[in-house]
């Protein structure tokens, strides 16, 4: 970014009315805040049940968790825009989705009561488990030097075929293949929360620069801010917990 360069970002919030377990306005409130620090115009709309999603004006989507009655209004109403989702997710758009949101945007959610449709944006599952996995949790995505660190506490198991995992499992569960999350195109879908972009600056920053990258067409640098508080904490969970798995 160079001097005297105006961007703007909008940020699409999706029914944290419903979906709103795990801090996920605090997401919001830290991609906004990374954005301010640079100078960067960003404003954040929010859907509500009764609303319509319009994607045609976001450059940055979030889809948080909840539970799963809330999970399955949501996933009703998202039926309703489901082509104009996936044209938002196929050229290009920001995504990231979060727990039952990672789940919402897969085919189908398996239990044992029968299949509940989702909305099929991306070739993934989720199965119900047999136990619900809470944890601490970190993760090693080539992307980064900085590992991912954040919280899980869910009981369906992703299944992602052959997209790219968010990260490999160093600590914690993630899924049967000791994995975590999925990766796909500008997406990302994960059960990490608590919430995760905090705790992980350099993963709102990719977040934040594929967008202004989309939005304007051009190879675009951010400005480095000050993230020692954020990549001490970082690596304190991290001798902490990978202590303790040796």
């Amino acid at each position: 970014m160079k001097k005297g360069e105006e961007y703007s970002l909008v940020i699409g919030h999706l029914y944290p009315d419903l979906l709103n377990l795990y801090g996920d306005r605090g997401n919001i409130k830290c991609i906004e805040k990374r954005c301010r620090l640079r100078n960067i115009n960003v404003r954040t709309v929010t859907f509500e049940y009764n609303d319509t999603v319009d994607f045609s004006g976001l450059d940055i989507v979030l889809l948080g968790g909840g539970a799963l009655q809330e999970q399955y209004l949501v996933c009703q109403k998202l039926k309703a825009v489901k082509d104009e989702f996936k044209a938002y997710v196929e050229n290009g758009g920001v995504l990231i989705a979060i727990c039952e949101g990672l789940e919402l945007l897969g085919k189908y959610y398996q239990t044992d009561k029968g299949d509940i449709e989702a909305l099929g944006i991306l070739d993934i599952y989720t199965k119900t488990g047999s136990h619900r996995l809470i944890n601490n949790i970190i993760l090693k995505n080539e992307l980064w030097s900085m590992p991912i660190v954040g919280f899980e506490n869910h009981l369906g198991r992703t299944f992602i075929n052959n997209y790219k995992p968010f990260g490999k499992v160093l600590y914690g569960y993630g899924n049967d293949d000791k994995c975590e999350g999925v990766m796909y195109k500008n997406v990302i879908g994960t059960y990490l929360h608590g919430p995760l972009l905090p705790k992980n600056p350099q993963v709102c920053d990719y977040l934040i620069k594929n967008a202004l990258e989309k939005k304007y067409s051009k190879s675009i640098s951010l400005p480095i801010l000050d993230d020692k508080e954020e990549k001490d904490a970082n690596a304190f969970m991290f001798k902490k917990l990978m202590h303790r798995n040796y």
